[in-house]
């Protein structure tokens, strides 16, 4: 099915939008006023991302569901461990459905980013390998971070500090999807060859 591409802002938005109403509210209010604040404008970013592009990405699907899950943890038993433990089980999570991915040989890569590229398997792995092991030391990054510093330490640097090292990762692997990205042509013949096998 195909999928309306949304303008790059607003993706944007929609990504960054719940994390600054985050930080905004913990700033005015506290965590707990801020977790429901965000837990709010998660769901607003995934009705959005719906009713613009028909389409909820995996990733988003996902974190939202365990943004509610923690964040009702936190209010409900107004315990903020819970919110701040959330990246880990997400990033955990992202790293083992990535890395058990390969070691049956699949690459989930693909449909975590909605395939935003063609790659040779060869580069499916490789990147799918270096994402792995991104979201497992993001994982670590984070329980040391909320452990050892304060909780409005850790807001700024899930805020400020998490997205800005997320996007200098994803840049930094944009000569491997050059080095194994397939052009539109070669991609076709390449489906074409695989028809035929598949007739003959």
């Amino acid at each position: 099915m195909d999928k309306t591409q949304p303008h790059p802002l607003f993706k944007l938005a929609t990504e960054l939008g719940p994390l600054l109403v985050f930080f905004f509210v913990n700033a005015k209010f506290n965590l707990f006023a801020a977790t429901g604040a965000f837990m709010v404008a998660i769901v607003a970013a995934m009705i959005a991302s719906y009713v613009v592009t028909r389409h909820i990405p995996i990733m988003a699907i996902v974190t939202g569901v365990i943004v509610l899950v923690f964040g009702t943890l936190t209010l409900v038993l107004h315990d903020e461990t819970f919110i701040k433990v959330k990246p880990t089980i997400i990033y955990g999570l992202f790293a083992a459905i990535l890395g058990g991915g390969l070691l049956f040989g699949r690459s989930f890569i693909a449909v975590m980013f909605d395939q935003m590229f063609n790659l040779t398997p060869q580069g499916w792995r490789i990147l799918t390998l270096r994402w792995a092991l991104f979201f497992a030391g993001m994982a670590i990054l984070n329980e040391v971070v909320w452990r050892t510093q304060s909780t409005d330490f850790w807001v700024n640097f899930k805020v400020f500090g998490v997205t800005p090292i997320t996007m200098i990762f994803a840049i930094a692997q944009m000569p491997l999807t050059k080095r194994y990205g397939i052009e539109p042509a070669s991609l076709e013949a390449s489906e074409a060859e695989a028809g035929d096998v598949r007739k003959g």
